[in-house]
């Protein structure tokens, strides 16, 4: 069950239709003898209220015959709790979330359900501070992220790894995993080949064949205003990010967007399109007016070659990373008789107005490569220069020591050394020095001791035991956690010279990471995958249903989400301010959705939220967005989606016969999604998740698909209200907030599983579970800050200690 529960697919998760099934023919009455025999039985014995509770509640449904769930609660020996740790843990789980028993059943009083997670969680916490289990730690692969950031560290240069490597598998809610991070001969086949790539651009290989990249504007994104990143007077456009291998000229040509036929909206007025460079203007060139009106009026396609030919340019760009920005002028109201483009989109673009788009820039180059240029990755590289022939080998064999250190997170053996060596020499025969230490970059970048990460036993450690893992593996462990990269050297000279077994010293430095910009990846990669808000790239909210929708808005939606989640951990709040913040992040576009006053501006700030509506996580767009469909909103993905990430129990996985949902009818009178959903139910397959999801889903269904607040929805006055699994009543997200933040304690559980989850790179079993209640334990001592669930993740019996194989 805890292999699968971090990924919402719960295959030991309480089969809710079933047990609906057999409640719905059986008894819960208790005889009075056998009441009074029981309280005999319980003055003898302390487990015996528990016994009895199991018996009267449980066991129904939860026994050798039924077997809902494959939970035999009648055979379970309360007197032995950690032998049957796996299935306590499951109930705990359950019975903290109130969701057993079933809703609409007989439950007993809280004060008895409490005691019985009480008692349960002390057994399992003690026998597990008895004999702690790291659990297993496999072979890790750097997945794409981290083999990207890597690079990063390592050379001093910024690579786009999405066009170099495959998207890695996720398991667990992540892409982190160590488990599915396989090999396979093709993969290693791009890995030599992104390492090749990858050492020509940092030595600068004056031999760097001319390529051709194509950078595309999003085909939703809005071009009538300032685009973030572009100098200021201008609109629309697209912002490049791109690091050149040469210094040379470069070819960059602008195509703007058309329909099928040729023709180019918004021309039928002059406009100017620049080029800049670094925010400094390179090119700049007219487009539309009189004279592009008569070349269309005769033919598109001729007029459209025209424009073509004319927003092309030849700009010397020294090598180096830097920012190409692509914008038209904005003019003023007096300029210009040109209508304002409305926030409507014909994808088919064969019904085009407004003002003109770019739809994209090609850059090829280098044409007329001059040097290999002084950037910032041959200055992290050439760290000696040698003057003369006898100087080359001992100052090649000084920086791939350097370098190799960093890319293999620890001290070079003289083997390793020697091979890279003899990579350089058969590099230099042909080349020189720079291609010779080129030749061993390529090899050290798609060598197992950097592409993976490892965790060989010491020699004298026998099979089976469990012992703390060497300062080294602890660092790599450490950096990758906080900040998905190698070891800085800071942190790797303390591994070297045992300091980071010291407390004082550990504590320092996990202070310092975390207030390091690079834990910009907790944001990035942590919140994006666990919140979803990688997701948003793929949301395409139907144009005809959300007109107002645009890549802007998308855009806005992430970095809201990122900066208020960043914000949590530059400022240590305590986490539960995730779900009740009083502040977020905006710019004029996002807050012209939310409906917030005086915003103007396309950079973002932070702002008071005065609707307590739109606190926290539960009324940002992000969220409310990845979990809709694109023409309406879902109650159940919703729901799941706070089961999962919020309340750390997600439903099973649905069964296979059921049925497609009941969509509403084209053309017929549109029914409400609570009634769609109640036919859905009927169903008893699917009638046990539903209940405990379609409230948690309809508490937010004022937001619409994409956010935007709503009190009715096409077929009539929006209804939130719903009965939450414990019996809560809900009418809305103010009294979704408030259920959900009755026991605090059980979201902090599951920010903390989500955590250990992402540290570990790996997936959580049952004896992972007292490790996490430990965790929050302490937080709740601190506050729940931010910072305390990660001091003690790191301090804790799996993240730094190892069973033997």
């Amino acid at each position: 069950m805890f292999r699968k529960r971090a990924t919402g697919y719960n295959v030991g998760a309480l089969s809710m239709s079933l047990c609906f099934l057999v409640l719905a023919t059986a008894t819960v009455a208790v005889p009075r003898a056998a009441k009074q025999a029981s309280q005999t039985q319980q003055a003898a014995n302390p487990t015996a209220a528990q016994r009895a509770l199991l018996d009267q509640y449980c066991v129904t449904c939860h026994n050798q015959q039924v077997r809902t769930a494959g939970l035999m609660l009648d055979k379970a020996d309360l007197n032995d709790i950690p032998g049957g740790a796996a299935t306590w843990e499951k109930v705990v789980m359950k019975l903290r979330a109130g969701m057993m028993p079933p809703i609409n059943r007989p439950k007993p009083d809280q004060a008895a359900i409490n005691s019985m997670v009480s008692m349960l969680e002390h057994a399992l916490d003690k026998a597990s501070t008895a004999n702690p289990e790291p659990g297993r730690a496999s072979l890790h692969r750097l997945n794409r992220t981290e083999y990207g950031n890597a690079i990063r560290d390592l050379l001093n240069l910024e690579v786009d790894v999405k066009e170099l490597l495959p998207p890695d598998d996720e398991s667990y809610g992540f892409d982190n995993i160590a488990d599915v991070l396989r090999v396979s001969p093709s993969l290693l086949e791009q890995y030599l080949v992104a390492a090749r790539k990858i050492s020509a651009i940092a030595v600068g290989d004056p031999a760097y064949t001319p390529v051709t990249t194509v950078y595309r504007a999003p085909p939703d994104r809005a071009q009538d205003r300032h685009i973030e990143g572009l100098p200021l007077g201008t609109r629309g456009g697209i912002l490049i990010k791109e690091n050149f291998p040469l210094d040379g000229e470069y070819q960059i040509n602008i195509v703007l967007l058309r329909n099928v036929l040729g023709y180019m909206k918004g021309l039928e007025w002059p406009h100017q399109i620049e080029i800049t460079v670094d925010g400094e203007r390179v090119f700049l060139r007219p487009v539309g007016g009189d004279e592009d009106n008569r070349d269309s009026d005769a033919n598109f396609a001729t007029a459209a070659d025209m424009i073509d030919g004319r927003l092309r340019a030849r700009i010397p760009i020294k090598a180096g990373p830097h920012e190409i920005g692509v914008a038209f002028l904005r003019k003023n109201s007096s300029e210009t008789a040109e209508p304002l483009e409305l926030h409507s989109y014909d994808h088919d673009l064969q019904n085009m107005n407004g003002n003109p788009q770019v739809d994209h820039v090609d850059i090829t180059g280098p044409v007329r490569p001059t040097s290999s240029g002084d950037t910032p990755s041959r200055r992290r590289i050439f760290t000696c220069r040698p003057s003369t022939a006898a100087e080359q080998a001992p100052c090649a064999r000084k920086i791939l020591s350097t370098l190799a250190r960093r890319a293999y997170r620890g001290p070079v053996a003289d083997t390793d050394l020697n091979a890279l060596m003899g990579f350089y020499e058969a590099g230099a025969k042909k080349g020189g020095f720079e291609a010779g230490v080129q030749n061993a970059l390529h090899v050290m970048l798609a060598t197992p001791k950097f592409l993976f990460r490892s965790e060989p036993d010491p020699t004298n450690v026998p099979k089976g035991q469990i012992y703390r893992l060497g300062d080294l593996e602890l660092a790599s462990r450490l950096s990758f956690f906080l900040w998905s990269t190698i070891p800085d050297d800071e942190l790797l000279t303390l591994a070297e010279q045992k300091k980071l077994r010291d407390p004082a010293v550990l504590d320092a430095q996990i202070k310092r990471m975390l207030a390091d910009q690079k834990s910009q990846a907790l944001v990035q990669n942590f919140a994006g995958q666990w919140l979803f808000l990688r997701n948003l790239q793929s949301a395409r909210p139907d144009n005809k249903a959300f007109p107002d929708f645009d890549d802007n808005l998308r855009q806005a939606f992430r970095k809201e989400t990122e900066m208020f989640f960043e914000s949590i951990i530059r400022e240590d709040h305590n986490v539960i301010d995730l779900l009740t913040a009083d502040y977020t992040f905006v710019n004029d576009r996002l807050a012209l959705h939310y409906g917030f006053p005086n915003i103007y501006g396309t950079h973002f700030r932070r702002v008071p939220v005065k609707d307590p509506v739109r606190r926290g996580l539960l009324g940002q767009g992000s969220i409310l967005t990845v979990t809709s469909y694109p023409n309406r909103t879902s109650p159940v993905l919703r729901g799941k989606w706070i089961l999962e990430n919020i309340m750390g129990t997600p439903p099973p996985p649905a069964p296979a016969n059921v049925p497609p949902f009941p969509e509403n009818e084209e053309g017929a009178k549109p029914k409400p999604i609570r009634e769609i959903l109640e036919e859905h139910r009927r169903n008893p397959a699917c009638a046990g998740c539903h209940a405990i999801m379609d409230p948690l889903g309809f508490s937010l269904e004022n937001f619409d698909a994409t956010g935007e607040w709503r009190t009715k929805d096409k077929s009539g006055p929006i209804d939130p209200s719903g009965v939450l699994a414990d019996g809560t009543n809900v009418d809305g997200p103010l009294a979704l907030r408030r259920a959900l933040l009755k026991n605090p304690e059980r979201f902090v559980d599951t920010m903390t599983e989500k955590l250990l989850t992402y540290a570990l790179g790996r997936g959580l079993e049952h004896y992972d579970m007292p490790v996490v209640r430990g965790i929050v334990r302490d937080a709740a001592k601190q506050d729940y800050k931010f910072s305390a669930l990660i001091f003690n993740i790191v301090k804790s019996t799996p993240f730094q200690m190892k069973r033997a194989q």
